[in-house]
């Protein structure tokens, strides 16, 4: 079985940061002792400390750092710290977790340095917390994804230990699936211009005494076209909301060739790695770095005197060439459909306020997230219906109601209605608007501590709802309860009790709530009901409330 290393990339020693020098491996093991901030943005910059989560660590470590600098008998010099905050997240700009976990213990500063520190070495972890969580989740899909055989794996740049707080994202999954015996043989491409693959990633897999082949970048896609890779692996520095992925230069290409061999292509990450603010991968800042990378090998020159430079660290690989991506929270697969869902709730929330249905903040959308682990998006609250786009909607767990990822929005406050919904229907999609006619059913039909049910009959549109029974049957109507979750049980309660009642309910005084089995549907069972509804308004001889 495969020997794990398990000691920590980073940590810290009486007021400093020490870490692996990654400028050195395979050949020399150095410790980095790190002092000041000024040390630790240049080994940042240099690589020294790499990999998007370890960076990410080590900013948060080195805000610590400076507050413990900038503490005298006087206090606190907050300024300071902050403006050494900002150096740190700026020293690369394309990882998000840099910036996300400054940000993230700067929350603590009026607290002081040991507040910081604390918080600081919980992210550490909960890093290798996720990467535990992450890397089971990813083997236990590459196994449901590949044949039942020891596999061949290529991977991409370092994901390893080396690159989180110790267990490390895509590398680490690799590792959890050569303990199951599953790993015949990893394909390491070089990763050029730095070799970071053929340097660290091959270290760690030889430490880990993990069979691997050295692979030249370009000669990725023809492994993959002589059968010789199962699987591609590999991490993120960014992910966007509809699921676009920057990572090290060179995986747009292993993504594209893998599309073509109809080889697995899948993303491992931490939740940190995601960017919600970012609608699509053409918002990544991607950081293009020293020409001597590409025009020297390890300090050699290779190339003329003068020659003109393209070295992009990263670059950006479409959602929809990505299998899945995985983090300690869900899988999602293919991933793609979360950019063209959250689109397409972005496109229905436009067209219904359109309509006059979701006048300003007012209404929301969800809809279940397929192979997520039980997944939906809702859209966010507070936001203008008229103008929403796809970064405007937050991934939620159906189970619990929980936001399920790190994300400034919040959902809904009708979330626990949608989940009920989806929890005791087959529904993947829920709409909930303010409909005129709807609406004043709902306020004249409505009781206030009761469900009550409007009885409907005879009406041709009734055949657009997808009842068993089409000629008749009875809406209820539930009390608006100012507890959102209490109104979710009464919900809940009586869809078990009528499992084959209509698709919909009213909330007196308040709205109507549709469900079907896509967007398109649930939109559809709205305009036929609300015609109803329209109906019942001009016709004195409507159904009778039974309650």
């Amino acid at each position: 079985m495969p020997r794990r290393a398990t000691t920590p990339s980073l940590t810290w020693d009486d007021g400093a940061i020490l870490t692996v020098d990654q400028r050195y491996l395979p050949h020399e093991h150095r410790t980095l002792r790190l002092t000041t901030v000024h040390q630790l943005v240049d080994a940042i910059k240099t690589l020294a400390i790499r990999g998007a989560p370890a960076i990410g660590l080590a900013g948060a470590l080195g805000v610590a750092l400076s507050a413990y600098r900038h503490h005298t008998a006087d206090g606190l010099d907050e300024a300071a710290v902050r403006a050494d905050a900002e150096r740190i997240a700026a020293a690369r700009p394309t990882a998000v977790n840099l910036s996300w976990a400054v940000r993230h213990v700067l929350t603590r500063l009026p607290e002081g340095p040991r507040a910081l520190l604390a918080e600081a070495t919980a992210l550490l972890a909960q890093d290798v917390a996720a990467g535990r969580a992450a890397v089971t989740r990813a083997a236990d899909l590459v196994e449901s994804l590949t044949p039942d055989r020891p596999l061949r794996v290529l991977t991409h740049c370092n994901t390893g230990r080396l690159a989180t707080a110790a267990t490390g994202t895509a590398l680490g999954a690799i590792l959890e699936l050569a303990d199951r015996g599953r790993i015949a043989e990893v394909l390491v491409d070089e990763t050029r211009p730095l070799l970071q693959g053929a340097r660290l990633t091959a270290w760690e897999l030889g430490e880990a005494e993990v069979p691997y082949r050295l692979c030249v970048d370009s000669a990725a896609p023809a492994a993959m076209a002589g059968g010789l890779v199962d699987c591609v692996l590999v991490g993120a520095d960014r992910i966007a909301a509809n699921g676009d992925v920057a990572n090290k230069i060179g995986t747009y290409a292993l993504a594209v060739a893998a599309a073509r061999h109809r080889i697995p292509f899948v993303v491992v990450a931490p939740e940190s790695t995601w960017d919600r603010e970012l609608a699509d991968g053409t918002g990544i800042v991607v950081e293009e770095r020293d020409p001597a990378e590409v025009t020297s090998v390890l300090g050699t020159p290779v190339a003329p005197a003068g020659a003109r430079v393209h070295n992009p660290a990263f670059d950006v690989t479409p959602g929809d060439l990505v299998t899945a991506i995985v983090s300690e929270h869900a899988v999602v697969r293919p991933y793609a459909t979360r950019g063209r869902l959250a689109t397409e709730l972005a496109a229905f929330s436009r067209e219904l306020y359109q309509r006059g249905w979701m006048p300003g903040t007012s209404g929301n959308l969800s809809v279940r997230l397929p192979g997520s682990d039980g997944l939906a998006l809702i859209t966010a609250s507070g936001r203008d219906k008229g103008s929403l786009t796809a970064a405007d909607v937050v991934a939620v767990r159906v189970a619990t109601d929980e936001v399920a990822e790190e994300t400034a929005l919040r959902a809904s406050a009708e979330t626990a209605i949608h989940t009920a919904v989806y929890r005791a229907t087959g529904a993947a999609a829920v709409i909930h608007v303010h409909a005129p006619y709807a609406t004043a059913v709902a306020r004249r039909h409505g009781g206030r501590s009761l469900v009550t049910t409007v009885e409907l009959a005879r009406f041709e549109l009734l055949k657009g709802l997808g009842l068993a029974d089409p000629s008749r049957t009875a809406l209820p109507v539930f009390p608006n309860w100012p507890d959102v979750t209490r109104i979710a049980r009464d919900v809940a309660a009586h869809l078990a009790d009528h499992p084959q009642g209509p698709p919909a309910l009213l909330l007196t005084d308040h709205g109507v709530t549709v469900w079907g089995a896509t967007l398109a549907e649930a939109r559809n069972r709205l305009e036929c009901l609300e015609a109803i509804c329209h109906q019942l308004a001009l016709d004195a001889a409507g159904p009778g409330v039974t309650g």
